[in-house]
């Protein structure tokens, strides 16, 4: 439909306008769920003329043009018009094609030239170090993941096992020249690797295309385009289908927190400070030298719920995992005094941000319920995978910071002084209930210093792999969904670097190869057992048998399925002794299966233990009128149920 007053140049035929009187009213007051559709650029045929229609927010330029490779980079060629009184500006150029190269030239408020800007709503970016935008249409893929998609639902419930593999797509496998490998050459590579693994999960470091590789995709300027470093669109699309064929589900790592200030992007947009405060005491990241959104604007705010939808519309994503959300939700996050401005009642929280995570939450849950969000928080903010309607920020889980910290700082200790942290290793189940936890052990713990997980650990090289193997099993018993890096997996010896490829051949170590065998039989054992993961976010999930033997640093402790009497014992000894006629309580009698032992030689181990089983006694412990008379194999965790209960192991 034609708008009002809407004017074309004499060398371009009247055509009618892409935004539509509801397109505007949508747009104008925040609500248009999938503004990708309409703004940014979309070949299509108008009036029978084949072209590309342009439309892009910039409310205070004075003028905007159409600049490409099909016009010489010339503002003049190819002028944009107003459409309707909130700033939009469209225009058809006929006879273009996906493919060519554009970007828009604004005129600011005070009539000065601005440097050429990025499409804010481009599927598909110049490839780095270039900077333009690319015309592509809604990408197409002939989607073959129905099956994944019909269940997805039970898949992302609380109660079922969730076991995420982390990578960075750049540096998981490259060519043997050094190059990139693409989107269709990684998951065909990804889907058997991580299927065979038991992962549940794939979650990538961002891709929505960014200037800055060492940024690692966490300062993106192109939110609607997956980088163009691994292919296209569809090349993506591709990925995302295989990996959901192989019963993989897909996580991106999302960035609504800030953007980078380059010349061609978001920053002074229209020669105003419009996706971003003027001011730098809300504008600007002390840490990170970025810019931040002004979520107090509609038009900002819907600029990113539709990115998070396109995602999952388009790509069929499973899980948005949004980063640094404490950065959102303090004005004073990493500022001294003086740096920040307090909110209308004084205080430091954004209440513009918080209102924007929920109603996100609330958008994302209403249009694609079979999805989820989780939150990278790190501070005691309330209720962040609470619903919003009991005050929460709706987010459907949280990873688990305080959990991570602890864990690494403990079995960073020598196995002599562990005793005197004890604290450290129990605490995070002070909270545990709190929230929907996921525990993280991500590529934020393998990089700037901190080493390697494996590097992290204390001893000899036996000692540090049996404490990795200690550190996966508390992983895996603990209560929460699990999420571990790339390389972790096979005991990667070297800090992660974004430049190279994993070590993959360590694969060919025995002690290495251990390693990635305990990792497949944890998340076998995880995804078998009920008990391990029906109540990773439930009160009744988790309890302990003994969490006060500091002295000997050993914790048993108790998982259970929602049937109470479906039940998990697991003990771990985090000392380097063998701790032999150790007696734990059980809560039924009768012979007690060692469903999994990290000291198996398998895994590298020594192989003591209780030789595959133990039966309970008549002596009471912990409360319990029976126990196990316990060999506790040094470094070493032990997972034991009932026999008699037991599920064949495959």
């Amino acid at each position: 439909m034609a708008l009002a007053g809407l004017e074309w140049s004499m060398e371009q035929p009247r055509l009618a306008s892409t935004l539509g009187d509801l397109d505007l009213h949508l747009l104008g007051e925040g609500t248009h769920l999938r503004a990708y559709e309409k703004l940014g650029a979309h070949p299509q045929a108008v009036d029978g003329v084949e072209g590309v229609s342009f439309a892009v927010w910039a409310p205070n330029a004075r003028s905007v043009s159409v600049v490409g490779d099909f016009n010489g980079w010339d503002g003049r060629a190819n002028p944009m018009a107003q459409a309707g009184p909130n700033g939009f500006w469209e225009t058809f150029v006929p006879g273009l094609k996906a493919g060519q190269f554009y970007k828009f030239e604004l005129h600011g408020p005070d009539g000065k030239l601005l440097p050429l800007k990025a499409d804010p709503y481009a599927f598909r970016c110049e490839r780095a170090p270039g900077t333009a935008s690319i015309i592509q249409g809604l990408p197409h893929h002939e989607w073959g993941d129905g099956a994944w998609l019909a269940q997805r639902r039970t898949t992302h419930a609380h109660s079922a096992p969730m076991s995420i593999y982390e990578l960075h797509l750049g540096s998981w496998r490259r060519r043997p020249d050094g190059t990139f490998m693409s989107y269709r050459e990684i998951a065909a590579d990804l889907a058997p690797y991580a299927s065979y693994l038991g992962f549940t999960h794939v979650q990538l470091l961002p891709v929505t295309e960014h200037p800055y590789d060492p940024s690692w995709g966490y300062q993106p300027l192109g939110m609607f385009a997956p980088t163009s470093r691994f292919g296209g669109p569809e090349d993506f699309k591709a990925f995302v289908d295989t990996l959901h064929q192989a019963g993989l589900g897909v996580i991106l790592d999302w960035v609504p927190a800030h953007f980078p200030e380059d010349a061609h992007g978001l920053g002074f947009f229209d020669g105003t400070h419009l996706y971003e405060h003027a001011d730098p005491r809300q504008g600007r990241h002390m840490d990170w030298g970025t810019l931040i959104y002004n979520y107090g604007r509609v038009e900002v705010q819907n600029y990113l719920i539709s990115n998070a939808l396109f995602w999952l519309d388009q790509f069929h994503i499973d899980g948005l995992r949004v980063d640094a959300v404490a950065s959102m939700l303090y004005l004073d996050y990493s500022r001294e005094v003086g740096q920040w401005i307090p909110n209308r009642y004084g205080g430091r929280e954004n209440l513009e941000a918080v209102h924007f995570l929920r109603r996100l939450n609330e958008v994302v849950y209403a249009q694609f319920p079979d999805t989820f969000t989780v939150a990278e928080e790190s501070t005691a903010w309330p209720g962040v995978s609470r619903p919003t309607d009991k005050g929460g920020l709706g987010f459907g889980f949280k990873w688990d910071m305080g959990w991570m910290h602890d864990t690494l700082r403990y079995l960073g200790q020598g196995m002599m002084w562990r005793h005197d942290v004890h604290d450290e290793i129990t605490f995070s189940m002070v909270y545990h209930d709190s929230e929907n936890y996921v525990l993280p052990l991500s590529h934020d713990e393998v990089v700037h210093g901190k080493r390697s997980l494996y590097g992290r650990m204390q001893g000899d090289a036996w000692e540090r792999m049996a404490n990795l193997r200690l550190l996966y099993a508390w992983l895996f018993a603990h209560g929460g969904k699990k999420l571990l890096f790339m390389g972790g997996e096979f005991a990667q010896a070297k800090e992660w670097n974004h430049d190279t490829a994993l070590d993959w051949g360590l694969l060919n170590q025995s002690a290495n190869k251990g390693i990635h065998d305990l990792l497949k039989d944890l998340n076998g054992l995880y995804r078998s057992q009920p008990a391990l993961h029906e109540g990773d976010c439930q009160p009744g999930g988790f309890a302990w048998i003994d969490c006060a033997d500091r002295f000997n640093s050993v914790l048993t402790m108790l998982r259970r399925a929602s049937d109470p009497r479906d039940f998990v014992a697991v003990a771990f000894n985090f000392t380097a002794l063998t701790q032999r006629g150790y007696r734990v309580g059980v809560p039924e009698p009768g012979v007690y299966e060692e469903l999994l032992n990290t000291d198996s030689t398998y895994y590298g181990g020594h192989n003591e233990g209780n030789i595959g089983r133990v039966k309970t006694q008549p002596i009471p412990a912990h409360g319990f009128p029976q126990s196990l008379n316990l060999t506790l194999p040094p470094l070493a965790a032990l997972f034991l149920r009932p026999a008699h209960t037991a599920p064949p192991r495959s």
